[in-house]
């Protein structure tokens, strides 16, 4: 007879306080670093990529709440493994940039091939707390109804903090470079890279493409580096763009350089907020603004729709562009700008991000269109031919399986989701047949 002896060893759990500016209370338990911060407290919709969000430079001073309720269950991959380009190989930075996490459930076991550690351990490596247990959905409707709000996290083994508001900060000074590098070293186009808190993924999408990239500070003197360049890239970033007077200046003298020094410039995300005010428009902070990965973009030239990941909270007002200059993509959600170009001269933006790290990609052909710019020297904004909508088959039944939610209290929205489906269908004259998702028990970690 064999006898087993099991040991349950219970972990102390410690909780940890959140408090709103509007002076909510929320509790939930720690699985990272035990210390108090505060930052302004915003939500982001992506089902994956926890590790790119918060490697991201634009969280900077930002606590980062996801509303997708489980977390955790895929661990983190080598913090010190490099791609052939010297950047952390899984990462979008070298330090986790957000303030703190907050998510619904988080997974005490995780399993993937490429993890090296739990999202925890990670966690209290870089001193960064993550609170799980908090009512997400209900933090969220909050958020979208008064807007993103100041926040703080607080431990009872540690001394009270106030509120502290990271836009009144530079936080593009903060993630900047501080000294020029090179990447793609000896590759024929000899782009300039303004960092204002670049994404890893962003360099490997230049350097694969055959450009040599100069990665300078934000307040370099870039009209002066004009002459030893073939087009000059400005990149996301954190904060209230106004914050940043040095770079928009010399933007400014970029885009008025005479004809014979005039070279293409291409922006994403906060670079489409510093175009805009170098060109002489106005920006605007968006109630709980865009972050995620599902936001549907309209390119106002061809007339496409693209799906995009997004992160940021200020938005160029279209209005107050100048002659010259018009809209070039839209939000289809909010019907916020999305990017901006010149009428004449090749230069344009994207709010979003192309570079999409944690997908989707639908939109990295626009590193194409800047670098053939730069290879054509073409003057006017050019978008490649497009393959054609393939032929629709026609169905005459059509079965429509639901996914299914994680958890008891989400099978609304996927019922939601499955009528949109249905009613999209519809307009194909086809029979369809939806079957109700039901979740069969809550999920545990």
């Amino acid at each position: 007879m064999v006898t087993y002896l099991l040991i349950i060893i219970h972990s102390k759990v410690v909780k940890g306080i959140i408090t709103l500016e509007d002076g909510s209370v929320f509790e939930g338990i720690s699985f990272g670093a035990e210390k108090p911060v505060n930052g302004e407290v915003v939500f982001s919709t992506g089902m994956v990529g926890y590790t790119e969000s918060l490697t991201d430079p634009s969280f900077r001073g930002q606590i980062l709440t996801l509303t997708y309720p489980m977390v955790g269950n895929y661990g983190v991959p080598s913090f010190t493994e490099k791609d052939k380009y010297g950047l952390l190989k899984s990462f979008e930075s070298n330090q986790i940039h957000a303030t703190a996490l907050l998510c619904q459930d988080y997974s005490n076991t995780y399993s993937h091939w490429d993890a090296k550690m739990s999202l925890s351990q990670w966690l209290k490596q870089e001193g960064v707390p993550g609170i799980s247990g908090i009512d997400t959905r209900l933090f969220t409707k909050k958020i979208r109804s008064k807007g993103a709000m100041l926040g703080k996290i607080e431990f009872k083994s540690a001394k009270s903090i106030d509120f502290a508001d990271p836009n009144l900060r530079n936080l593009v000074a903060e993630v900047s470079t501080k000294t020029v590098q090179y990447f793609g070293k000896g590759n024929p186009y000899k782009i300039t890279a303004v960092d204002c808190g670049i994404k890893s993924n962003i360099i490997r999408m230049l350097v694969d493409r055959g450009a040599e990239v100069k990665l300078v500070p934000w307040d370099f003197n870039l009209y002066d580096d004009l002459d030893n360049c073939d087009g000059v890239f400005i990149s996301n970033g954190p904060g209230d763009p106004t914050m940043c007077g040095k770079t928009i200046d010399e933007l400014r003298k970029v885009i008025n350089a005479p004809e014979g020094k005039l070279k293409p410039v291409f922006g994403i995300c906060l670079g489409n907020q510093l175009l805009s005010l170098a060109a002489g428009a106005k920006t605007e902070k968006l109630p709980f603004g865009n972050r995620g990965q599902n936001q549907p973009v309209l390119n106002k030239l061809t007339g496409e729709c693209y799906i995009t990941p997004q992160n940021h909270g200020y938005a160029v007002i279209d209005k107050t562009l100048p002659a010259g200059w018009k809209t070039l993509f839209t939000n289809a959600n909010d019907h916020s700008n999305e990017g901006i170009m010149h009428e004449s001269k090749p230069f344009f933006t994207a709010q979003f991000h192309p570079e999409a790290q944690g997908g989707p990609t639908d939109t990295a052909f626009l590193f194409d269109v800047f670098l053939n710019h730069v290879k054509n020297k073409e003057k006017k904004l050019v978008f490649p031919i497009r393959n054609k909508q393939t032929v629709r088959p026609q169905y005459k039944k059509v079965l429509l399986l639901g996914s299914g939610g994680l958890s008891i209290g989400q099978a609304g929205e996927f019922d939601y989701s499955g009528t949109h489906s249905l009613t999209h269908l519809l307009t194909h004259s086809s029979n369809h047949l939806l079957t109700h998702s039901q979740v069969v028990k809550p999920s545990r970690h």
